[in-house]
């Protein structure tokens, strides 16, 4: 099987795995990540019920969601941390456990404060599972096989809001928003099951520095691998995306109810669109990715993209409902496609430093930073000052990434070209 060295380089070290073998394990990883996210936005995507059932403002209903988000940030550098050390197999099952049981709990509550202590118990332990789950793919598979996998990963993420958006109205419908975390309990308890069940046969092993020798890679200290990669602004952008990609998500029911008036059932489920999007656009990202060559420029190009899908949505944001779906649509592929390149593809970089997991939990923590404050910004942005000032603000979101980006792309290029033997930076040991 091919692994990364030390050095940063690919070795075989025993025959690679089949080609159904590879399907079977990027398979597995699909369906963690479609429940993670199945168990993650329901409460999203019925927050305009819970407020109407409960008899709140919207804004009371969202401390849930922005408590999520924190705790599902906070957790993140921990579980990255972890994701180092620990097995993935068993981080993950726990992961996918805990938060079953935070869901089935949601189901039996009636007061929001309650409500919104457990949902933030919920992102918590959401956050056991991207860090190893990265860590377990980019040690099992080649480089190859890992970018395809990250790939239908990130569809798994767009087919779980599909399901998610299509799911919570027909709950809402045959009983009650309650139902839709009861259903997804009972996946996230089936899905842990068979996570721990079916990996077992691909356990992460030792990093490989030669054909015949077995070592883990030589660490570096994570806060100068951060500064010789330029990472800092980097994390600005994927605060930027989560902003953009989770605030959109989240608030469009509410845009399509309060501007059309669709009512929450038909407001939710049109929302459904945008994960479609989001499917074609992680595609296009990849194949731009392999083009262009630097995540950065790649980038930069994208939120140019997303700058103009915005500048579009403020002439119709209140004219046209099909061409507001499709902008907002576009606007969210966006959001997605760079969530794929930075928090998916960049951390492979520092695999060979052996902090992969810990680096893609320190971003993703960035990411879902910006959705906690994008959630209740937008809420206070269009409860005061409009809708169309909020897609305003979403075009100087894309222009400030778009910027960040340019600057960043000639340091993190000499990062990428160079590697161990080039980077300046303090080796620490294995065991420190």
């Amino acid at each position: 099987m091919s692994r990364i060295s030390a050095a940063g380089q690919e070795t075989e070290t025993e025959p690679a795995l089949t080609k159904q073998r590879v399907f079977l394990f990027s398979a597995l990883c699909c369906l963690v990540y479609f429940t993670s996210y199945m168990t993650r936005l329901n409460y999203g995507a019925a927050i305009s019920e819970i407020a109407d059932s409960l008899a709140i403002s919207n804004q009371a209903a969202g401390m849930a969601l922005i408590g999520g988000f924190i705790a599902y940030g906070a957790g993140q550098p921990i579980f990255g941390l972890l994701g180092d050390r620990v097995k993935p197999r068993y981080m993950i099952t726990a992961g996918l456990t805990a938060t079953a049981v935070c869901n089935l709990a949601v189901s039996a509550l009636h007061d929001i404060s309650v409500i919104t202590v457990v949902w933030c118990f919920n992102g918590f332990f959401q956050a056991m599972l991207w860090p190893p789950l990265v860590r377990i793919m980019a040690q099992t598979l080649t480089s190859e096989n890992y970018r395809r996998a990250s790939v239908s990963v990130f569809t798994a993420s767009s087919a779980g809001t599909i399901a998610v958006y299509l799911l919570v109205p027909l709950c809402i419908w045959l009983s009650g928003w309650r139902l839709a975390f009861v259903a997804t309990a009972a996946l996230g308890l089936g899905i842990a099951a068979v996570w721990f069940v079916g990996v077992k046969g691909f356990a992460v092993r030792e990093w490989i520095v030669d054909e015949k020798a077995v070592e883990r890679p030589v660490r570096e200290s994570t806060g100068a691998l951060v500064m010789a990669s330029g990472l800092l602004p980097i994390m600005l952008v994927v605060v930027l995306q989560g902003a953009l990609r989770d605030g959109i998500t989240t608030w469009m029911p509410t845009y399509l109810n309060e501007v059309y008036r669709f009512g929450n059932s038909i407001s939710i489920l049109s929302t459904a669109i945008l994960p479609v999007f989001a499917i074609v656009s992680v595609s296009a990202a990849s194949f731009v990715q392999r083009l262009i060559g630097n995540e950065l420029k790649t980038v930069a190009c994208i939120w140019g993209i997303a700058l103009a899908a915005a500048a579009g949505l403020t002439a119709v944001y209140a004219s046209n409902a099909a061409a507001s779906l499709l902008l907002m649509a576009l606007l969210t592929s966006c959001a997605n496609g760079i969530n794929l390149l930075l928090i998916s593809r960049l951390p492979m970089h520092f695999a060979q430093y052996g902090r992969i997991s810990t680096v893609s939990g320190l971003l993703n923590a960035f990411a879902y930073l910006g959705s906690a404050v994008s959630i209740y910004g937008i809420a206070a942005i269009s409860h005061h000052f409009g809708w169309k000032a909020t897609i305003v603000v979403w075009g100087v979101i894309a222009l400030i990434g778009m910027l960040l980006c340019a600057l960043c792309v000639r340091k993190w290029g000499r990062f990428t070209a160079g590697g161990p033997e080039k980077v300046k930076v303090l080796r620490v040991s294995v065991n420190d």
